[in-house]
């Protein structure tokens, strides 16, 4: 923890960017131009496969090329072959990754097979139109219920067959969760320029370094510092961007082969086959517990889609490992090769899946056994986390618990299902719980002390819209003992010290804990240079004794003693202190970390055509220490946005025929707009956790969407006595 005193940080700050978002003037990646530098670009568009499977046996591109405007046409018929090196990192998974045009394979619908560069983008459209494809097809498998599983990836604790045998209660519950697209507002999108054999690109993504620098330099074979990425700005990604996908590839191809910068943004319909996706899950869960509720045993066989290329799995059994106290595990979960791209993270990957399950069949329990839902996972709350026998950090669900009820009107709730009317409306309340694992990964910032007392903090982090940008400003504001207008945090460029991706609620535990031990050093070392300058008004004193406020070192108990960093450095003839802040984690863990929350959902039904309206939903979260309330608050709200997406409106639909994704566009693909959300409410219980960062905090962005869907789930079952174990909930399910 920093001496300083805490001045902005807690404080709900308005976001440092929030005016140039909101005016037009933050350049996303397909912003950027001739005022960055970008002279005489082109344009390109995907040719993307007709067919779900097979191989090309044909390209025509005259007509393409005889257009007015087009420059050429790219395919594997005349691109550059490209050494792919291997690249193990978290960009890539196991399998091999889609080689961009080199080879005629198509492994799905939608697969990237040609790109047409032009003048214009309506003459690069019109171009890509005009290329001609002929294919050898074959029947694609892109089912769930039809693919073949792989290996299975199991867990076990205890003796489930026996424990099962003796169970008095015993519950089989098959959950079917749909495939969910996450539809940022921003379209991915890259520019591209070769300046001889070093490369720029300008690009939507999570990760500049490690993940889109690191995976460039690979497919090209060059030197990691031969590839310049760049992101300043991201307008929402919610996991899509944590791989670089073959778009990026593709217009750093296209760039090279018409020496020119090349600009390439998805179409919206293409963000549903080029990126990736939350994996559809069949999860067949088996409960056992006693008469009073207490868990005996779990069986779960969890089934998820993934590519017939690569395989993506996600961490959606750790909810059933320990969650609640439960003496025999038995998990099987195996993946389900496709004819479909590869999946991603998305927002609460793995978890909210999990949680989904787990909360649900927690719900069902309690109404078969009779017991309150809360007071049921209050007979199950762990003492310890009975997946690695290891003690929890810190673990106030109950508190969440508690509090939920009280703000939420718990105790007026007519437990009896479907017995509560508004009209002709059925009203339910329903809760669940929610966590989501506290990751850190290393981290680096630099921060740098200017001749003017001014700031410039600098770190390879991305903020796609949870205030990065300011939330890292009120640390380093503190740590050094200024006004957050002194600070100017910049991120988002590969050649900035490096960070790990921005997802997994890393972001502030890991980048965070690296600009308070930068900011700190150079702090600390200003303070050396006061008390060892024998002009200076704190010659002598003791360095522990010494706060800087508002940019004036000064004694914590004599104000008046003290000099501003600009005269000290000036006296000095320093123009610049400056360090690099370091954040690595514990090389082993000794305590079990996560964010945890309880969700509460009152929903209406109308009863003659089922119809689902969310009425209000709170949410109390154990997040550890709460750097900018203000912040916090639009991550859980965006957090519960989602979740009634996922609880009632999203599901991507797919044509098994051929692999086509039917709804494709954001006119059919359901997400919540303003009808659909109710008064939202939020609130986080502070406090610290510092075991797992030294600042004190755990992840939030990812913990705010688990639970939403099973606590809309369990109101819609306390409002109908009808239990839906499927997402979304649709009208269908309920009439």
């Amino acid at each position: 923890m920093s001496s300083q005193p805490e001045v902005v940080v807690g404080e709900p700050k308005v976001r440092i960017d929030g005016r140039l978002k909101v005016t037009g003037k933050a350049p996303y990646a397909a912003d950027h131009g001739h005022e960055h530098g970008i002279e005489n670009m082109a344009y390109a568009a995907i040719v993307d496969a007709t067919i779900g499977r097979g191989r090309i046996t044909g390209i025509d591109t005259s007509a393409a090329e005889a257009h007015e405007g087009v420059l050429g046409v790219v395919s594997h018929e005349n691109a550059p072959k490209l050494p792919y090196r291997e690249n193990a990192g978290s960009n890539n998974l196991p399998g091999e990754r889609i080689r961009v045009f080199q080879n005629d394979r198509v492994l799905f619908f939608g697969h990237p097979i040609a790109v047409v560069v032009a003048e214009t983008l309506e003459a690069a459209q019109h171009g890509a139109r005009l290329v001609e494809v002929t294919y050898d097809e074959e029947s694609p498998t892109t089912d769930l219920e039809d693919g073949t599983p792989d290996e299975p990836t199991n867990y076990s604790r205890g003796d489930v067959e026996a424990a099962m045998a003796d169970a008095p209660v015993r519950l089989d519950l098959t959950y079917n969760l749909s495939r969910n697209h996450h539809n940022p507002m921003e379209p991915h999108a890259t520019i591209a320029r070769w300046e001889g054999d070093k490369l720029t690109v300008w690009d939507k993504t999570q990760w500049v370094g490690d993940g889109t620098q690191v995976e460039l330099a690979a497919v090209f074979g060059l030197a990691q510092d031969d590839v310049r990425v760049l992101s300043p700005y991201v307008g929402g990604a919610f996991g899509s961007g944590l791989r670089t996908w073959p778009n990026t590839v593709i217009a750093a191809v296209a760039a090279r082969e018409l020496d020119r910068p090349v600009k390439l943004v998805l179409a919206r319909r293409q963000m549903y086959f080029n990126t990736g996706f939350r994996p559809a899950y069949r999860y067949q869960l088996t409960v056992g517990a006693d008469r009073d509720g207490r868990l005996l045993a779990t069986d779960h066989v969890v089934r998820a889609e993934t590519s017939s290329y690569e395989t993506f799995s996600e961490a959606v059994l750790s909810a059933g490992q320990m969650k609640y106290s439960t003496p025999n595990v038995r998990q099987d979960y195996r993946t389900v090769p496709l004819d479909v791209n590869t999946p991603i993270w998305m927002r609460g990957p793995g978890a909210a899946t999990g949680d989904h399950v787990i909360e649900t069949a927690m719900d069902e329990l309690a109404y078969e056994v009779g017991i309150d839902p809360i007071e049921l996972r209050r007979r199950n709350e762990p003492t310890e986390d009975e997946s690695s026998g290891l003690p929890f950090s810190t673990r106030r669900l109950l508190e969440c618990y508690d509090v939920g009820a009280r703000e939420f009107g718990w105790s007026r709730r007519n437990p009896k299902p479907g017995s509560t009317r508004d009209g002709d409306w059925q009203v339910g309340i329903g809760m669940a719980s929610a966590l989501y694992h506290t990751s850190v990964a290393p981290a680096r910032a630099r921060v740098r002390l200017r001749i003017d007392g001014t700031a410039l903090v600098e770190s390879a982090t991305s903020d796609m819209g949870p205030g990065t940008y300011t939330s890292m400003t009120q640390i380093a504001a503190d740590a050094l003992g200024l006004t957050l207008d002194d600070v100017d945090f910049r991120l988002g460029d590969s050649v900035m010290p490096a960070t790990p991706p921005h997802g997994g609620s890393m972001t502030m535990a890991s980048v965070g804990s690296a600009v308070q031990n930068g900011a700190d050093k150079v702090r600390r070392e200003a303070i050396d240079l006061a008390v060892n300058d024998t002009v200076s008004p704190l010659h002598g004193a003791d360095p522990a004794d010494i706060v800087v406020r508002r940019g004036r070192l000064q004694l914590r108990n004599d104000a008046s003693r003290g000099e501003t960093y600009r005269a000290l450095m000036a006296r000095n003839g320093r123009t610049r202190i400056q360090a690099t802040g370091l954040f690595s984690p514990r090389e082993e863990a000794t305590k079990s970390a996560w964010a945890y929350g309880a969700v509460f959902a009152e929903v209406g039904v109308d009863a003659q055509l089922g119809l689902v309206r969310v009425r209000r939903m709170l949410g109390v979260y154990d997040a550890a220490r709460i750097i900018n309330p203000r912040l916090a608050e639009s991550q859980a709200l965006g957090g519960m946005v989602g979740g009634i997406g996922k609880a009632l409106l999203e599901h991507t639909v797919t044509d098994h025929r051929d692999g086509r994704i039917v709804n494709a566009n954001l006119a059919d693909y359901l997400v919540p707009v303003n009808a659909d959300v109710p008064d939202l409410k939020a609130i986080y219980l502070g406090g610290r956790d510092d075991y797992p960062d030294p600042i004190g905090v755990k992840g939030l962005g990812e913990v705010v969407i688990c639970g939403v869907a099973p606590a809309i789930a369990n109101a819609v079952f306390h409002a109908t006595g009808r239990r839906v174990r499927d997402l979304p909930i649709t009208i269908d399910s309920l009439l």
